[in-house]
This record gives C-alpha cells, sequence and structure tokens, in this order.
C-alpha cells in the first residue's frame, strides 16, 4: 500500500536535496530519519516538501543551540516510537467503521488507503487537534510532576515512585483457547480497564504488554488503590481472566517515558508469585502503607531471579 495519497504530495527531493533545505549535514540527517522509525531509500527521490520542512524545523532548533544532536536523535525516537504505536492503535480501532462510512457516503467499497483518506479530508484536523491538546495537557503534567520532584532530589531522571505490574492469570493458555479476534478483545479490554482505574488513582500507564501493563503511582497508598481498582474490574468481573498484581516502591531512572530500576523489575517478579487476585507487595511499599488501615503478612522466602531469597508480603486493608 503507497502512503501517499496520505501524505497528500507526491515526493519530489532526495535525501541529499532535504539535508541540504534543512542546513543538517546528510548523515545526521540519515539517523534522524531512522530514528523517526522511517527506512532510508537511498538517492531515490522518495522526500515531499512537507518531509523538508519537517527536517528544517529540526535544523533550526539545533541551529538555535537549544538541542544538539544526541538530544534531538532522543526526542524524535520517542516521537517517532509513540505515533507509531498511536497509528497502528487508530487503524486497528477505527479502520472497518471508516470503510463502513466511506462506503455508505460514497455508494461503493474503498480500499483501506481511500477510505482513510476521505476520513482524513473530512476530520483530519479535528484528530490533529486532539492530538495536540493531548500533548500539551500531558507535557504540563509531565513539568508539574518534574518541578515536585525537584524538592525531593535533585535528578530530574530519578525519582521516588511505587511501580505496580499487573498480568492476566494462564494467558498463553487461554491464547491457544481463543479465536485471535476473541484474544484481541480481551487484551483491548483489559488494558482500557487498567488504564482508566491507572488514571482514576493519578496514576500513570507506561506500557501495555498485551497480557499485562505496567504503571507508576508517586506513592505506595495510590499503587495499593491503583492494584485494587484493577482486581475489582477485571479479576472480579466473571467475563474476564483473573489477574496478579506486584509492588514494589523505590528509586526509578525515567528516560523516554519509559521507567528503569530494581522497583520495576521486582513489580514484575513480585507478580509471578501472587496468587489469583491478590496483591504482593515488597517491604519498602509495606513500609509506607499506613498501619492502621493495613494488614501485611510475610509469606516464606523464595528466590526470585536478580534479587536473590526474598521474602515477599500480602497486604489488605483492615
Amino acid at each position: 500500500m503507497s502512503e501517499r495519497p496520505l501524505i497528500g504530495q507526491e515526493p519530489t527531493l532526495t535525501a541529499r536535496e532535504v539535508a541540504a533545505r534543512a542546513g543538517i549535514p546528510l548523515p545526521h540527517l540519515r539517523r534522524l530519519w531512522r530514528n523517526l522509525g522511517f527506512p532510508e531509500r537511498g538517492d531515490e527521490r522518495a522526500y515531499t516538501e512537507e518531509d523538508a520542512a519537517a527536517m528544517a524545523a529540526l535544523g533550526t532548533v539545533m541551529q538555535d543551540g537549544l538541542l544538539d544532536l544526541d538530544l534531538t536523535l532522543n526526542v524524535v525516537r520517542g516521537a517517532g516510537l509513540s505515533m507509531a504505536r498511536l497509528a497502528d492503535w487508530e487503524v486497528g480501532a477505527m479502520i472497518q467503521r471508516i470503510e463502513e462510512a466511506f462506503a455508505d457516503a460514497e455508494g461503493r467499497t474503498g480500499s483501506p488507503t481511500e477510505a482513510t483518506e476521505w476520513v482524513l479530508g473530512k476530520h483530519g484536523n479535528r484528530f490533529e487537534q486532539v492530538l495536540l491538546y493531548a500533548w500539551r495537557r500531558h507535557l504540563e503534567a509531565a513539568v508539574a510532576r518534574l518541578e515536585s520532584t525537584r524538592a525531593i532530589d535533585a535528578d530530574p531522571h530519578t525519582t521516588h515512585l511505587t511501580v505496580g505490574f499487573a498480568d492476566i492469570v494462564g494467558f498463553t493458555a487461554l491464547s491457544n483457547e481463543l479465536s485471535r479476534e476473541k484474544i484481541g478483545d480481551l487484551v483491548e479490554v483489559f488494558e482500557a480497564r487498567c488504564s482508566d482505574v491507572i488514571s482514576a488513582q493519578g496514576g500513570r500507564l507506561i506500557k501495555s504488554m498485551g497480557d499485562a501493563v505496567l504503571f507508576v503511582n508517586d506513592d505506595a497508598l495510590a499503587g495499593y488503590a491503583t492494584a485494587e481498582g484493577i482486581i475489582h474490574v477485571v479479576g472480579r468481573d466473571k467475563r474476564m481472566p483473573d489477574v496478579r498484581v506486584g509492588l514494589a516502591t523505590g528509586a526509578v531512572v525515567m528516560r523516554l517515558g519509559d521507567v528503569f530500576g530494581p522497583p520495576v523489575n521486582l513489580a514484575a517478579r513480585l507478580t509471578a508469585v501472587a496468587r489469583r487476585n491478590r496483591i504482593i507487595v515488597d517491604h519498602a511499599t509495606a513500609d509506607e502503607l499506613p498501619t492502621d488501615q493495613f494488614e501485611t503478612r510475610a509469606l516464606p522466602p523464595r528466590p526470585m531471579r536478580g534479587f536473590g531469597v526474598m521474602e515477599p508480603l500480602t497486604a489488605r486493608r483492615l
């Protein structure tokens, strides 16, 4: 499938010509292009005027001294990854409805490209408005989080969080039993419900891995409320499979929308030993839960890959 109808322009420029217009050395332009997630096209005339304008905008930012090449590469990689996932998500969720709407309006069946071009002509500016709005709102929230953590830690990339990992019990067996369509529906409902709970508790959904979600909250109490909510809307629903949730608290590194560090790995390890529709926590999380609201109980010590022998705990509200 050609992407040209959606872009709206015919490719008339080479990479060398785009680099010259943008004021960016050709090797750097090629790296920026790859980091956006697009394949190189050698010396072909594979680039549009819009491509050149976007690269020129990056060139101006670098020439002004705001970002150097390495930081620009990081920024465009994050944008490319996010937009690629968003585009796949939108196509998967909406293409059937878009094709139906196109057929109703035009009186004929069109290709996915024709139908998408048609809907972008009618509503593309509205989708772009929402996209820009969401980006600005999330940017505001990210800066606010930075300001709140700076009072505690001078490193803007490291912060103290409760990390949660929730996964579907027996997903592999379910995958073998259900059709691809039903598995897709299950994963979509699971992620949508988890995302709703996480947002309601002031947390952030870091990533979804099909049968599991990784999320963070600013403190253990909110993390537990998130885990509790996920079990309520997923594990307690007879139409949904059971879930398990692990919580770990500590210093994590935040980069490119992801989180790294021992609490992240430990939360995943704890989930593996949790019972169905139960929450397992580490000692750091247990120590932060109010003792007048929660009861914790130590489980038998067991080996956990990367952490040696550890003593996980169960936690429940009084």
